[in-house]
């Protein structure tokens, strides 16, 4: 069983893409208690409204991530912490990603890969800014494609596909 857990709409993302995505993070973070992120997918209207309010930058983007918790790159996570982020099955929530699946589609064409990659991708780097890692430095970004890309790796995924 694992320790990462995902909520969302199946009808995007499938249950044997989720199952999978739990099962490449499992034990990918140190924690006490098991994590939950939860995607949403959405058109290019929602995601420019997002980005607009919450960014304060009013255009399309193909994902964007809200981290629930502070300070914890690297770090063992200890529910005990965040007693408020904890759900009523006993899973501590790191965030929420919205992804624009119309902007996937397009990414993908651009970048000459499928669709499922561009979307885990999107997914996993989402993931990845929940537990507080960012691509503002030439440091940071190398360290979360790092991790980017040992998730995908672990599912089978890379960037021929």
């Amino acid at each position: 069983m694992s320790n990462f857990f995902i909520y969302c709409d199946e009808e995007e993302f499938s249950v044997e893409s989720k199952t999978a995505l739990e099962q490449a993070l499992d034990g990918f973070v140190a924690s006490n208690v098991p994590l939950v992120v939860e995607f949403s997918f959405v058109d290019e209207a929602e995601i420019q409204r997002l980005n607009r309010e919450l960014r304060q930058t009013d255009k399309v983007t193909d994902v964007l991530s809200f981290p629930t918790l502070d300070d914890i790159k690297g770090k063992t996570i200890d529910g005990e912490e965040y007693p408020f982020d904890i759900d009523e099955e006993g899973r501590l929530l790191i965030g929420s990603i919205a992804v624009c699946c119309q902007r996937a589609r397009e990414q993908a064409e651009e970048y000459n890969h499928s669709y499922n990659r561009e979307l885990h991708y999107l997914l996993v780097h989402g993931i990845m800014h929940c537990l507080g890692y960012d691509h503002m430095t030439d440091e940071e970004k190398r360290e979360m494609r790092e991790k980017e890309e040992y998730v995908l790796n672990k599912m089978g995924i890379t960037r021929e596909d």
